[in-house]
């Protein structure tokens, strides 16, 4: 079998190397994106592993342009696998093989298509969340899943550390389906439509606090945005001063008494600093009423 892989971030670096260095298919091209000049680039390079290992690469801005259509249609490929690609596949460039196109997608199916899955699934507060195969159709993420695995999201999970163990979870479940996807035995099994969610991408504005909030929502938006050079930080206005917030904590009910005074608690409004733990860790009220405490860990910008 040969593979035209699309790919780009730390996952598809790992699932085109392991098409390359653990099967025995070729892959005759690889599709990327050019790194953004603006853009923090905390993973492996499709681009150089590939051109490291001699397959052709391709960095369109759009696959919509008729060229790079055309140059596509001759490359001589069996089936389409994408990892982590930014763009739309068009219906014209899914269709050129005979064995399908295959997609992988960051959460488990029908839950969270589209955009930046990993985020959207901490900030909602799910305690699970995985990777889906699945046939590529026009709708993005809709086509029928091959596989599935999925991980746990425990209590201070960040972004980060959920996307590294998705990462390795995406090359198990490439391994156990390529000879299937080969011999035309890949399972279908349809999505059920009314159980499907989407979100959209993600820009820095959503990173903003609201600290009437309660404190598990902040706290869940803090660590889905976490480590910061990879994902816009969480942010917010303390004391007239605007910062940055890279970690979080909750506190305990029983902890409060022991933080807020009895002529403290009554008075408490939302976004109130309450006192500092050290330099850059504060304690802060949150929720409706101000009644919740929330640790915030801080870089002042």
């Amino acid at each position: 079998m040969k593979c035209l892989v699309f790919a780009y971030s730390q996952l598809g670096h790992d699932c085109l190397r392991y098409l390359v260095e653990h099967t025995s298919y070729t892959v005759t091209a690889v599709v990327t994106h050019d790194d953004h000049p603006t853009e923090y680039i905390w993973f492996d390079s499709v681009k150089n592993y590939a051109k490291a290992h001699h397959v052709p690469v391709f960095t369109p801005l759009t696959l919509n342009d008729p060229v790079i259509q055309a140059q596509l249609a001759v490359i001589d490929a069996d089936v389409i696998l994408s990892f982590y690609y930014r763009h739309m596949i068009p219906e014209s460039v899914l269709a050129m093989q005979r064995l399908g196109a295959y997609n992988m997608h960051g959460s488990l199916l029908p839950k969270y298509r589209g955009r930046c899955p990993v985020n959207w699934a901490i900030i909602h507060g799910e305690s699970e969340t995985g990777v889906t195969l699945h046939h590529m159709v026009k709708a993005a993420d809709a086509g029928d899943i091959v596989d599935q695995a999925s991980t746990v999201i425990m209590a201070n999970d960040t972004a980060g550390t959920v996307t590294k163990r998705l990462n390795a979870l995406a090359v198990d479940v490439l391994a156990r389906n390529i000879d299937l996807i080969a011999e035309k035995k890949a399972p279908r099994y349809c999505q059920k439509a009314d159980e499907a969610t989407y979100f959209g991408g993600r820009k820095p504005v959503d990173g903003a606090i609201d600290w009437s909030w309660s404190a598990q929502q902040i706290h869940n938006l803090i660590r889905a945005l976490q480590p910061s050079p990879q994902y816009p930080s969480a942010f917010g206005v303390l004391n007239d001063t605007f910062y940055t917030f890279w970690k979080s904590e909750r506190v305990d009910c029983e902890c409060v008494d022991d933080i807020l005074t009895n002529e403290q608690l009554p008075e408490a409004m939302p976004g109130v600093l309450i006192k500092a733990r050290e330099p850059g860790v504060f304690y802060v009220s949150c929720g409706e009423n101000g009644q919740e405490i929330i640790v915030v860990y801080a870089i002042s910008t």
